[in-house]
This record gives structure tokens, sequence and C-alpha cells, in this order.
């Protein structure tokens, strides 16, 4: 079993797939899993892991956002568990269907990379897509019986859709891939760089200086961390608007730029962040 406490009745398993992590929340009324992991077969695996923590069935499940590693378990789930609900803020629900099988297609077209397992690409390929089904604007409260978690969207930043799970008896925050201890932040093709650093901000108002953050990505970490994480990205997006600012053209700004991250990491929040600044901003300053 892969499960370890690491708060009352809080469980995390980190799985080496994706490296990938999925945490267990259990009450009076039954358990909590928050992400799903990457397909049926390794969902089947999570299912197995959760039913040997020995606390209660599934109520229901939770996607911090739409990217494959964290929902493509949703259908193993419900065929383990019936039709329990799945939440999520209502932008990543809505964009699960299509985040998801283009990843599939795309996965399809490449096929497996030597030293690859073929038959886990495989079944990423085949897994069904099963969307959240309750969502939220802006907030949401799960009743476990003798606890709460509290469900919320702080704004944009790996994704128009992030949420955050906060259990306050505990005090702990499952941030997703809002923050990421195991690599660098992802700034994807769908980031949000100028809001991020905002959007942690809201978050760790959520944080007290004994929080255990669980990532999306690799270990607990604590408040620090998350401090360190939101100026990283804060300087980021500071350096993208003044590039801006100054005229240089979006195509010159990774050569142009001092940036805190390895360029090869930094294409996608670039265009990002200049498609996000007003028109003006983009322009050559008039003589």
């Amino acid at each position: 079993m892969r499960f370890t406490e690491v708060a009352d009745r809080v469980w995390v398993a980190r799985y080496p797939w994706f490296d990938v992590n999925v945490t267990a929340v259990g009450g009076s009324d039954g358990v909590v899993v928050v992400d799903t992991h990457s397909s049926d077969a390794a969902a089947r695996e999570v299912v197995a892991d959760v039913r040997a923590l020995g606390a209660g069935d599934v109520r229901a499940l939770v996607n911090t956002h739409e990217h494959f590693d964290h929902v493509l378990g949703n259908n193993a789930f419900r065929e383990a568990y019936g039709d329990i609900p799945i939440h999520a803020h209502e932008e990543a629900a809505a964009r699960t269907p299509a985040a998801v099988r283009r990843i599939q297609a795309d996965a399809a077209r490449r096929g497996t990379l030597p030293g690859e397992d073929e038959g886990a690409w495989v079944g990423l390929r085949a897994t069904p897509v099963v969307p959240a089904d309750r969502t939220f604007s802006s907030a949401a409260v799960i009743d476990l019986g003798d606890r709460f978690l509290e469900l919320l969207h702080p704004g944009r930043g790996h994704t128009g859709g992030d949420l955050v799970v906060r259990v306050p008896d505990a005090d702990v925050l499952l941030a997703g891939d809002l923050v990421e201890e195991s690599g660098p932040p992802a700034l994807g093709d769908d980031c949000y760089p100028m809001d991020w650093p905002y959007t942690l901000d809201l978050a760790l108002g959520l944080t007290t200086t004994a929080t255990v953050v669980v990532p999306g990505h690799g270990a607990p970490v604590d408040r620090r961390f998350v401090e360190d994480q939101r100026d990283l990205l804060g300087a980021v997006a500071e350096t993208i608007r003044e590039l801006a600012a100054g005229g240089v053209p979006e195509a010159e700004a990774l050569d142009a730029g001092e940036w805190p991250l390895p360029r090869e990491v930094l294409a996608d929040a670039v265009r990002r962040g200049y498609a996000q600044l007003p028109p003006a901003r983009r322009t050559l300053p008039m003589a």
C-alpha cells in the first residue's frame, strides 16, 4: 500500500507513473479521493490501495483540474463504487473531455517510446473520459459526517479551472498542480502566468505556518515552499510584463529576458503571458 498519513485521516499516495499524487480524506461517513490517476488500470491500483486503508467506502471524488493524470481514473472509481459524485470547478469539468482526448490522440500518434510500458499507454488511450458532474464557480463544501472539506477556486494559474481542497480541522491544503515539488511549475499551453502568482497569494491565505500542503506532484511541503514558488512565478510574470512594456517582441522575449527558470520550460508561458497583456503593452513605445 502506498498511502502515508500526513495528518489526521489524510493519506497521500505518490504513484511513479507521472509522479502524481492521490489523496484520500477519511471521515465518519467514508472517504473522499482527490485526483484519480491516469488510466483505468492505474486507478484500479489506487482503488485497491484506498480499500486497504480500511477507512470506509469512497463517497465522492474531486478533480483538482482537467489534466489527464488527475481525471482518467474517474471511470475506474465509478466502476468500483457506483455513481458517486465527482466534484470540480465548472471550467475544469467543461474542458475535461477535450483536454483528455487531445492527450489520448497525441499518445496514439506518438506511439510508445523506448523504455516505456506499452500496455500502460494503450490503457491510457482506451480509458473512457468521465468528467466531473458536481461543479461550482468559487466555493463548495463536502460533508463527511464529522468533518468538512472546503473546495475553493483561488483563481487561474496552472489552468483556468484550478481548485484547492482545504481540510480545516487537520490544517491540510491539497493544492493540485498550482504547486509542484518534484519539478518546476508546469507552465503549459493552457496556463495563466500573469494570474498564477496572485492565485497563490489567495491559496497562501488559507494556510498557517503549520499547514501541510500537498502538491500535485512530489512530496508534501510547507507554507514557506509555496511562498518561494509564488515568488518564482511572480518573477516570471514580472519579466514578461517588463519585456512587453519595453517593446520586446514576443518572438524575442525568451532570449532577451533574465529568467528564473530554464528557457526550455517557458515558451508557452511567454506566449500565454503576452496574450494576457493589453494590446498597448505589447507594442513598441511611440517616439
